[in-house]
């Protein structure tokens, strides 16, 4: 954290999530603990069906009514420590997109076709604040000067199916951004994107974090991700964590077979 004083913003204590689906009982977590800092970037790592989507869509409130979800996931806000699991529907809502946001992997399942993108970022800003429309447009073309989009007051009228993959994903950043949260969920962002675009997009997580100050879990289950921008690293196997630790650490000396299986099919990313 190049010597920064570590601000916590989200924490988890003990979550456990259990599916219960007709007669039988999915264990998807295990009592998983870790704290995420402001203007700091925390890798989840591990296979598909390991947890990590599972861990998010936790912290988000979107998992199924048969989903059983026991622990703590506390928001660290005002000076105060709010449990996500102790809220309304209507306070998650208020949460959601704005003291935390998602960027999913695949930009165009979240993309409205029917709609220009600059619309759908300031539909995701009136939720939250309360504006005008021309005020809301503001803030949407500078949320998108933020992910980097070029020539953004162009952009803004165009419609998802007129933007390469890249520029899809970086209008998903833009709607993640624009309300200014404090955490954001970023789940496998780079799978669907060549590695040339990927590392770009890696390297504009890497400007949210220390120019914005947000914090950021990144799930992936490549370790060449991660080694481009992760502060530190969780490691999980079957729904519980094996590994944790400073992502050199993770790298130079990993513990668990687990880990070290991970590192050996990890890619080369090239660095901008």
């Amino acid at each position: 954290m190049n010597g920064k004083t570590l601000s916590p913003v989200l924490t988890v204590n003990n979550l456990s999530v259990s599916f219960h689906i007709e007669k039988e009982t999915v264990e998807a977590l295990k009592g998983i603990s870790f704290e995420i800092n402001r203007g700091e970037i925390v890798a989840l790592v591990g296979e598909s069906g390991s947890g990590k989507s599972v861990t998010c869509y936790s912290i988000l409130d979107l998992l199924p009514n048969y989903a059983e979800v026991k622990g703590e996931i506390l928001l660290h806000r005002d000076g105060k420590k709010v449990n996500i699991l102790g809220l309304s529907k209507n306070e998650k809502r208020k949460i959601r997109g704005d003291f935390i946001s998602m960027i999913f992997q695949e930009p165009s399942a979240v993309l409205n076709p029917l709609f220009t993108v600059g619309n759908q970022i300031v539909e995701a800003i009136l939720a939250h604040r309360d504006v005008s429309y021309e005020q809301a447009k503001d803030i949407a073309i500078d949320a998108m000067k933020k992910a980097h989009i070029p020539d953004p007051e162009k952009r803004f009228y165009q419609y998802p199916h007129e933007l390469s993959g890249g520029l899809k994903q970086r209008v998903a950043i833009a709607i993640a951004v624009a309300n200014n949260p404090e955490v954001i969920l970023a789940d496998e962002p780079t799978t669907a994107l060549d590695v040339t675009v990927s590392a770009q997009i890696l390297k504009l997580f890497r400007i949210l974090k220390d120019e914005m100050g947000i914090g950021i879990l990144l799930i992936t289950h490549d370790l060449g991700v991660v080694a481009e921008i992760a502060d530190r690293v969780l490691v999980i196997y079957k729904g519980e964590i094996v590994e944790r630790g400073d992502v050199f650490k993770i790298f130079d000396s990993p513990d668990h077979p687990y880990t070290r299986k991970l590192l050996t099919s990890r890619p080369v990313l090239p660095t901008f």
